[in-house]
């Protein structure tokens, strides 16, 4: 069963959580369509700055705009540039693609929260940026998120890194470390690393790789502050080559609505 769904407006900001969402073929409706950039246009996440996680992103899904708030900072309404804004060349990992600028005053208002020259972008083309090939097909595309259109959890798997923590003395981690778009209930713990092909509802996906994990999982979603897990716990028990393993991207076949309460059932396994 599909137990909770979730967008990310601005990537690697606060997540916002839907009791349903749009499936497009570059992801969930108004997921990762907003991106920071430096003055190279290179994409900024919490990698660098955890302080990210501490900004709150309104998102009412009826288009494009955004408020951004935190602690201490004015609310800032953000509204999709027109066609005729400045466009600029950005880079998100091995994709460079163009994107619309969002003005001076988002701009200023995210330098000064970050404290570093940043400007803020707008996917305004998703079909732009085309996923891994040696992962997709032709005609699959990816919004701003890492690589993939939507990103699966278990909650059972979850359960069972917790257990492995509290065995080493740690205490367990929220599942929204893992920043997925989709958590399921109802499989055994990593049973979806035997995945291909899943439906959620209605809508059809790929399984095509699993979710190697960064820094990002060690940062308190709420606080931005670092701790030392789960990765530690990850490279003890879900190291595979040089890579630490926790949930599934997917790849929608066809458009649709999913909703918390859908059935999940594998149509294709290893």
């Amino acid at each position: 069963m599909l137990v909770s769904v979730h967008i990310y407006p601005l990537k690697g900001c606060r997540a916002v959580d839907l009791d349903q969402a749009a499936v497009e073929p570059w992801g969930l409706a108004g997921d990762r369509r907003w991106l920071l950039v430096d003055p190279d246009g290179g994409f900024l996440t919490q990698r660098e700055y955890p302080a990210l996680a501490r900004l709150v992103v309104r998102y009412d899904g009826a288009g494009p705009d955004i408020v951004v708030s935190s602690d201490g900072y004015p609310a800032l309404p953000v509204t999709a540039p027109a066609g005729t804004a400045e466009q600029l060349k950005v880079t998100v990992w091995r994709s460079t693609v163009l994107a619309t600028a969002a003005g001076p005053e988002a701009d200023a208002w995210f330098s000064g929260y970050l404290g570093s020259p940043t400007r803020l972008v707008w996917l305004d083309d998703p079909t732009r940026r085309a996923v891994n090939p040696d992962y997709g097909r032709d005609g699959d595309v990816v919004s701003f998120a890492d690589g993939y259109p939507l990103l699966l959890a278990n909650a059972r798997s979850l359960e069972q890194l917790g257990d492995w923590l509290i065995e080493d003395g740690d205490e367990p981690v929220p599942m929204n470390r893992f920043r997925p778009n989709v958590v399921v209930s109802g499989f055994e713990p990593w049973a979806e690393d035997g995945w291909r092909g899943i439906r959620i509802g209605e809508v059809s996906f790929r399984v095509p790789k699993p979710c190697d994990r960064c820094v990002v999982t060690t940062t308190d979603q709420a606080t931005g502050e670092r701790t030392r897990q789960p990765l530690r716990i990850l490279a003890k028990h879900r190291r595979f080559g040089q890579t630490l393993l926790f949930g599934q991207n997917l790849i929608p076949d066809s458009p649709g609505v999913i909703r918390v309460g859908d059935p999940v059932e594998i149509t294709e396994r290893a």
